[in-house]
């Protein structure tokens, strides 16, 4: 199904040192039995682009129940946030551009918090876009970005310190993640915490299917354009010939776990070569790349992976229709 041309037989050389960690990850997920790309490195700047446009969709529900939550029930999420302290670190993962963050960021002013943001975020674009946008709409802000990965930021030493700490992990990011990564990634949030710190994290619920399939398939094209630019970025950083048209975007909900996965489907059998690397693989006809997962819970499910990972839910807030939860979770 596939062949290496020494990328596996070798070390990298010196001129490919450069490309490690994104190469490494490509070629490990491309030379798997089931082959699949790692999601976090979809958000170049093309892909950040696109993905504002796929939360824009109307197909794209999630970003509007959790927006209606934040902007409406912003002062309640506030109030029960400083009846725990009034003085605290708030680090966001995954920041994106703010736009849903803000409600909560302008009403912890208002209500007269004494916080400092560190909005984190893989994609420096955002968080230089970020530092650059917050001053202005928020005079009295206190930030500081970080950009990286979550795992790496939370052990930064401009975190390290005995303020509480409020995490906010919106926009059901927890579902880019299996159920048992998911508990395995809150354990690992919960050491980083001490005892009454607090966790403001996001949920797709489960739906009607055809609403959820529907979100990651949308009219527009946007989230296949989305998955696709990723083959995009390897042609362009590790001078590969993904042909994209050879290509098919393809989504599926399972009902019963949960789980949206999508894949892309190889059209034809093709040989692929990523000549930085030095490193061919051949695709069979029909043959397909996991790409990403957004995993759906019933409220049933969120206390439980709560109480399994050592949080306890004290506050839920959900949209009209039921379709988006964010949960306020304290360490015990």
């Amino acid at each position: 199904m596939f062949q290496t041309t020494g990328a596996l037989d070798k070390p990298l050389q010196p001129k490919e040192i450069k490309h490690s960690s994104f190469a490494q990850d490509i070629i490990k997920g491309l030379s798997a039995t089931h082959k699949y790309l790692d999601a976090k490195y979809f958000y170049d700047t093309k892909g950040d682009a696109l993905f504002q446009k796929i939360m824009q969709c109307n197909e794209y529900y999630l970003t509007d129940c959790e927006m209606e939550i934040l902007a409406n029930k912003k002062e309640q999420i506030v109030t029960a946030i400083l009846a725990h302290f009034q003085s605290f670190d708030l680090i966001e993962l995954g920041a994106g551009d703010a736009t849903k963050s803000i409600h909560l960021l302008s009403e912890l002013l208002q209500q007269g918090a004494d916080y400092t943001y560190y909005p984190i975020d893989i994609s420096h674009n955002v968080i230089a876009h970020l530092e650059e946008k917050l001053p202005s709409l928020l005079p009295n802000i206190k930030m500081h970005g970080l950009h990286g990965e979550y795992a790496t930021m939370l052990d930064n030493p401009t975190l390290s310190n005995d303020r509480p700490k409020v995490i906010l992990f919106l926009g059901a990011n927890i579902g880019n993640s299996t159920v048992e990564e998911a508990l395995a990634f809150c354990r690992n949030l919960k050491k980083n915490l001490r005892k009454g710190d607090l966790l403001l994290i996001g949920f797709d619920l489960r739906k009607d299917p055809h609403i959820i399939l529907n979100a990651y398939n949308d009219s527009k094209g946007y989230t296949k354009a989305f998955n696709l630019n990723l083959l995009q970025r390897i042609n362009h950083e590790l001078n590969a010939n993904f042909q994209i048209n050879n290509f098919e975007h393809y989504p599926i909900y399972n009902p019963q776990t949960g789980s949206c996965k999508s894949y892309l489907i190889s059209k034809v059998r093709q040989e692929v070569i990523l000549k930085e690397i030095d490193f061919t693989i051949l695709l069979d006809a029909h043959e397909a790349i996991f790409m990403e997962i957004s995993q759906k819970y019933s409220p049933e499910e969120i206390l439980r992976l709560a109480k399994q990972s050592g949080f306890k839910e004290t506050n839920q807030f959900l949209d009209q229709n039921k379709w988006f939860q964010d949960s306020l979770w304290m360490v015990e």
